[in-house]
């Protein structure tokens, strides 16, 4: 049962969310004034990833019978480890890759002229016709290294429990959305082929389920050791939304523009919260109260690092 769920959340998360992303920018997405925007969904992805990190993830990970001291340090380790991956631009999306995703009027969607100033590499927004390195596969190559790794984090949630399982989904397909339209429209950009851009970074995608089969027989394998799983997890949704997302909205808004762009920040932590919520009145959670649990709904305790 716990298989099914982690394909089914893994294959919306990593295919599904391309195919939202393609869809979206066949309907236009950001070239009319006033509509939704990738902005908005930036502010989306970043409350749900957020608060799947901090009312979630990191709750459950801290229920547990692991030293505080030994998760703490986990969660420094993983915020450097994800750090030096950017660096290596393995944990990077397109966004810093040559123009973002165009609206109906081939304008970038990104557009105001990118001027976020916390663009990590200080290229491609400034240059938005530069050509994409590679062909666009440098950018497919990344996004098959993250999405592998966030079928491991979904799987890592699910094995705690199915509630942490689908807002990690949730989190996972909200921030992916917005990242596979850059994708899409950098990897168009080398072909003239729609369909083959398509195919390409779904291909991409669907790493996010072989990364869930692996996490899940790994997790299986290391159940004691699921309490750094899931902190590690929570590393790598604070690292995206802090690193990643939230430096792309810190541009100077008025106050109407920067209210809508709250608004959708909340309401990415609200869409979390009702689906845990939803999933909770469906799950029966065994023992509720306890740490990431075995199959027996007893607590885990792990063996502290070293």
């Amino acid at each position: 049962m716990v298989l099914v769920a982690i394909v089914l959340a893994t294959l919306a998360a990593g295919i599904g969310s391309v195919w939202l992303a393609a869809w979206l920018l066949r309907m236009g997405l950001g070239g009319r004034e006033g509509g939704v925007g990738p902005q908005h969904l930036l502010s989306l992805a970043a409350g749900a990833l957020l608060a799947t990190a901090f009312m979630h993830l990191l709750p459950e990970a801290f229920e547990s019978t692991v030293a505080p001291h030994a998760l703490f340090t986990t969660l420094l380790v993983g915020l450097v480890f994800f750090f030096l991956l950017d660096k290596a631009e393995l944990w990077h999306h397109g966004h810093e890759h040559g123009a973002g995703p165009e609206g109906s009027d081939g304008t970038a969607l990104h557009g105001h002229g990118h001027d976020h100033g916390h663009d990590h590499h200080h290229h491609g927004h400034a240059h938005p016709h530069a050509p994409p390195r590679a062909g666009g596969w440098a950018i497919l190559t990344g996004d098959g290294v993250h999405c592998f790794g966030d079928g491991i984090l979904i799987a890592s949630a699910f094995a705690a429990d199915l509630r942490l399982g689908l807002a990690a989904a949730l989190a996972v397909l909200a921030h992916e959305v917005p990242h596979h339209m850059g994708d899409l429209v950098v990897v168009r950009q080398s072909s003239d082929n729609r369909r083959a851009a398509l195919l390409k970074v779904s291909l991409a995608g669907a790493l996010t389920v072989l990364g869930g089969l692996a996490g899940h027989f790994l997790v299986e394998q290391l159940r004691g050791w699921l309490p750094f799983f899931l902190v590690v997890a929570a590393s790598s949704f604070v690292y995206v939304a802090l690193a990643d997302l939230i430096p792309q909205l810190q541009r100077r808004l008025d106050v109407r523009q920067t209210a809508i762009q709250v608004s959708w920040l909340l309401a990415g932590i609200v869409l979390v919260t009702l689906v845990s919520g939803l999933a909770h009145g469906g799950h029966a959670h065994e023992g509720h109260g306890h740490g990431p649990s075995g199959h027996d709904g007893h607590a885990v305790s792990a063996p502290a690092p070293g």
